[in-house]
């Protein structure tokens, strides 16, 4: 019975809510203009299987498959990609907190520090001029979770993936390193391998910050609409585009 109400209750609230409204708009246009109404039901579709874990999952999944992670860490230092932090909001040892992407990317680079001992290189910089600084929230973090400063670099001026390539290869060379082992998102880490094979550097991918479950069962709540399921596929779709752009 609890499914059958969450199913019913995820079309009472956005972006369920538009589903229902749309659908009412395509009945009522049906019977004045067949035409149009076909096109408004087939976008009523697209927006309410966008909206579903059925299709975001499939998405974001087959990103998230194509990189596992290696069974030996072989580098000579751990590169943290950024994805997105906030200004000024308070944490234990200062201001500013890692987006959850990014704080997922974080915590795994230190779990592997802790494994190898090889140092840190987190690269972000402060994308909007309301976000926070991403490499200098990660340094403050990693410090805040027993790193060693002298093991952290940084690379604080970067704003998308292309600029974490370039400008992570010049600390990387200034620095000695030629190793990286790559951490970033799952679903991110096909375009990043593009972009840093781009910038002269052959990193060992270490994926994590999974998002979809593997080997889970069929069950309605697939079908369900959430703002959760919406975001997941608008991600997936980025990082498509991107990806197309990275190799064209």
């Amino acid at each position: 019975m609890i499914y059958i109400i969450k199913f019913i209750y995820s079309f009472v609230l956005p972006p369920g809510l538009f589903v229902v409204l749309l659908s009412g708009m395509t009945i009522w246009l049906w019977r004045k203009n067949r035409r149009p109404a076909v096109v408004l039901l087939g976008i009523t579709v697209l927006l309410y299987l966008s909206m579903t874990s059925l299709v975001s999952d499939a998405l974001v999944g087959s990103l998230e498959r194509k990189y596992e992670q290696p069974a030996r860490i072989r580098g000579d230092v751990i590169v943290v990609l950024g994805g997105g932090a906030s200004s000024g909001t308070p944490d234990i040892d200062g201001e500013g907190n890692m987006f959850g992407h990014a704080a997922n990317r974080l915590l795994t680079a230190a779990r592997l520090y802790r494994e190898t001992g090889i140092p840190v290189l987190f690269s972000g910089g402060q994308v909007f001029a309301d976000s926070g600084n991403e490499a200098n929230i990660a340094k403050r973090q990693l410090i805040g979770l027993g790193i060693p400063e002298a093991d952290i670099l940084v690379e604080n001026e970067s704003l998308n993936t292309e600029q974490n390539a370039v400008n992570t290869a010049e600390v990387m060379r200034e620095n000695g390193l030629s190793r990286p082992v790559l951490v970033t998102s799952a679903f991110h880490m096909a375009r990043a391998m593009e972009e840093f094979g781009a910038a002269g550097l052959t990193p060992l991918a270490y994926p994590t910050d999974y998002i979809a479950s593997r080997g889970a069962s069929f069950h309605s709540g697939k079908f369900s609409p959430s703002p959760g399921a919406a975001s997941t596929t608008g991600t997936a779709l980025k990082e498509y585009l991107g990806l197309l752009a990275a190799r064209f």
